[in-house]
């Protein structure tokens, strides 16, 4: 991968010369995945950040400690173990945080409706950098669909001003969300936006793992050349998230605008998306990387839908990879 550009937008010619290079990068990801089995994840070290409204955020720490460390949020409906290649990956020389979004994992769903919210979203974030990083001090923070929105909401937090030195926006988007995702294979409009809500927020369980459901998690949101291990792990967390939070937050997601947040990431900004993403198509990615202050790379995957950090892991990995050396350690030299 080509060093990070440090330009502030990303021209129509370098959008086609990231999306041949991730071709080849996704494709080699794919390969590498079918012919290898995942090694269980290294021992965490565990703690509970607790939220401005008392929620109680399960964080794992892995790696070195003293290593520079890198914050990953999950998205909608998935949870710790969805970083998991990436964990394995950077937690050899990083020090990896990574947390369950509140009713996510292992972290418990709040108790009113008003904990679910981008206002919660940011707080938790908050709180987990103040439990895990000691003043001031640097981490390059990713966050997936959901997990990115978080880093919008929280970017004029205090917390997140002094400890974040760069971050990657993977899969995600702003707002228009129902109006802009391709789930439902209609024309653009009114009845495809609302025929969107009505899927994403459905209240039905999703229940066991089936060979249908999988076929029907893989079409909504991964590429159709993901490797069926890569399905079966996406369906597992997936179906893993319990009913109340994934219908509480779609309501969120529905209505979401943050666009004011992206013109407030004044950091390094890294985007990346997956050319057949039907959630968050490319449409949001290359809004952003337009609208960003500091755009510091843009990746379209060739292939690769939704589900980026599992599907293309080495590109995800490589680019976080890339980022903690530019901007966490080079200034880390250029202090000392």
């Amino acid at each position: 991968m080509s060093r990070l550009s440090s330009g502030a937008r990303t021209t129509s010619s370098r959008t086609t010369s990231r999306t041949t290079s991730s071709r080849t990068a996704s494709r080699k990801a794919s390969r590498a995945t079918a012919r290898t089995t995942a090694a269980p994840l290294p021992h965490p070290r565990e703690l509970i950040a607790v939220s401005a409204d008392g929620a109680r955020i399960h964080v794992e720490v892995y790696g070195p400690d003293g290593a520079p460390p890198v914050v990953l949020a999950h998205g909608w409906t998935c949870s710790i173990a969805f970083w998991a290649e990436q964990i394995r990956d950077l937690s050899r020389d990083h020090r990896v945080i990574a947390y369950d979004q509140r009713g996510h994992g292992r972290t418990p769903a709040p108790a009113g409706p008003s904990g679910h919210s981008t206002r919660a979203l940011a707080d938790d974030l908050e709180a987990v950098l103040a439990a895990t990083l000691a003043p001031g001090e640097k981490a390059v923070l990713a966050g997936h669909s959901m997990g990115g929105m978080t880093l919008m909401a929280a970017a004029t937090r205090p917390a997140f001003r002094e400890h974040a030195a760069a971050a990657l926006l993977c899969s995600t988007g702003p707002s228009r969300l129902t109006a802009e995702s391709l789930v439902v294979p209609l024309r653009a409009g009114d009845l495809r936006t609302r025929l969107t809500k009505a899927i994403l927020g459905a209240r039905a369980p999703l229940g066991p793992v089936t060979p249908v459901s999988r076929k029907i998690l893989m079409y909504a949101t991964m590429g159709p050349a993901s490797a069926p291990e890569r399905v079966d792990t996406c369906a597992r967390i997936v179906h893993a998230c319990p009913r109340v939070s994934r219908v509480a937050w779609s309501h969120v997601l529905a209505e979401l605008d943050l666009e004011a947040g992206i013109r407030e990431l004044e950091l390094p900004v890294a985007v990346l998306v997956g050319t057949a993403d039907r959630l968050t198509p490319p449409v949001h990615s290359r809004a952003m990387a337009a609208a960003l202050p500091r755009c510091v790379g843009f990746d379209e995957l060739a292939g690769m839908g939704h589900m980026t950090p599992v599907e293309a892991p080495e590109a995800v990995t490589a680019r976080i990879r890339e980022l903690v050396t530019t901007y966490v350690q080079q200034e880390q030299k250029e202090d000392a």
